[in-house]
């Protein structure tokens, strides 16, 4: 990690020199001591009140209210342990700073990757196209247990670990049943529903003021922050400048039959635009629905960039593309080889990106405005497939 920030705060440089009845309190972000008691600036999943008595209120609600996932509607009351205090109606009390706790996705532990917090978390889903080698040596030997996936939970190994809470993500069709049976409290992570990069991102300070590490969360918050937005400037005043118009791009692969395409307000097609691309579907739509060939042709058969995130066994290539799909090839992107790939086998996306925004945001300004970066950037997640 502090090879990952010196490396942003020269970079950053770099871009800058180039083209309830309780009383709320007044908390002020030059105050350091208060700084993580602000609400979210751009996540819109959760938002905090500092009361007078030191207790911090979470409500947690769907930053989409979307209708196929089940409502989230939560309070939480974080009190410090050992501290007795009494807590508004309606709050779930939560005695902080938590120890143990399970996941259930990569994008929640990455938060605590990040925060340096692996000993926090004593259970996982699983490993699949995990790299990291400390969580992998923990659930080895046992520090760590696989608790099993959505709808088919090992409930005795989740005993067994003794969280104090868990955090999850709630889905409508179920699997949480038996947990909610344990009576341990239930932390819903929305970060996967905001609709922008830096909304997502912003969740690590959700997880840090639950596990006493806010001014870390806070500090790595306002880095990503920092160096996202400056990029995301540069781009646009060099675009404003331009007379060129904007590379489009689409996503996805036939997969079954059909291809899943995210809509114009998911926070994939918005880190598009803060790269300085235009993405093929402009329209409200904030999830992702299955489409069929004929009506993604439609649309993207002259997109100049075809971006593909998949966990291809061996070389993915262009033959490889064709392979899975013949009708591939009649798309420009794909004739004028300029698709862009990451390899969930070999890069640990999901593992990462999550409190990286500002990584994925780079790699594809150097893919559709080169000129833009430095001459010897090396990506990290995104590049042309050769």
């Amino acid at each position: 990690m502090k090879k990952y920030l010196s490396f942003f705060v020269a970079f950053s440089t770099l871009l800058l020199c180039s083209c309830g009845g309780m009383k709320q309190k007044d908390v002020s972000r030059s105050d350091t001591d208060s700084l993580s008691d602000v609400s979210p600036r751009y996540a819109k999943g959760y938002t905090v009140k500092l009361l007078d008595n030191g207790v911090r209120l979470i409500d947690v609600a769907d930053p989409q209210d979307d209708e196929d996932r089940m409502p989230v509607d939560y309070h939480f009351a974080l009190v410090q342990k050992g501290v007795e205090v009494d807590v508004p109606a309606g709050y779930t009390k939560v005695e902080v700073p938590v120890e143990r706790t399970l996941v259930m996705t990569m994008l929640q532990l990455s938060n605590f990757t990040a925060l340096d917090a692996h000993d926090v978390v004593r259970g996982i889903t699983g490993t699949k196209n995990l790299f990291n080698d400390d969580i992998r040596q923990r659930v080895k030997d046992g520090r760590m247990v696989k608790i099993g996936m959505e709808g088919n939970f090992d409930t005795e190994l989740i005993l067994a670990a003794h969280p104090e809470v868990i955090f999850i993500s709630p889905f409508k069709r179920g699997g949480y049943d038996a947990i909610k049976e344990t009576g341990i409290t239930l932390i819903p992570h929305l970060g996967y529903k905001e609709l922008t990069p830096l909304g997502q991102a912003e969740w690590i300070r959700f997880v840090g003021m639950f596990i006493g590490k806010e001014h870390e969360a806070d500090s790595i918050f306002a880095g990503i922050e920092s160096r996202y937005n400056t990029l995301k400037e540069k781009v646009s005043q060099c675009m404003s400048n331009s007379e060129d118009s904007l590379p489009t791009v689409f996503s996805g692969e036939m997969h079954g039959g059909n291809w899943y395409a995210v809509g114009g307000k998911n926070s994939l097609a918005q880190i598009f635009r803060d790269a300085g691309a235009q993405y093929v579907f402009d329209n409200d739509d904030t999830g992702g629905v299955n489409i069929e060939f004929e009506q993604m042709y439609a649309a993207a058969a002259n997109a100049d960039y075809w971006r593909i995130l998949n966990s291809f066994e061996g070389d993915f290539s262009y033959d490889a593309l064709k392979s899975s799909e013949p009708r591939n090839e009649l798309f420009r992107a794909f004739k004028e080889k300029k698709v862009i790939y990451c390899n969930m086998k070999r890069t640990p996306y999901y593992e990462k990106s999550p409190v990286m925004p500002d990584v994925l945001l780079s790699d594809l300004v150097a893919i559709f405005h080169p000129e833009l970066m430095p001459a010897d950037y090396a990506p990290t997640f995104y590049r042309i497939l050769k």
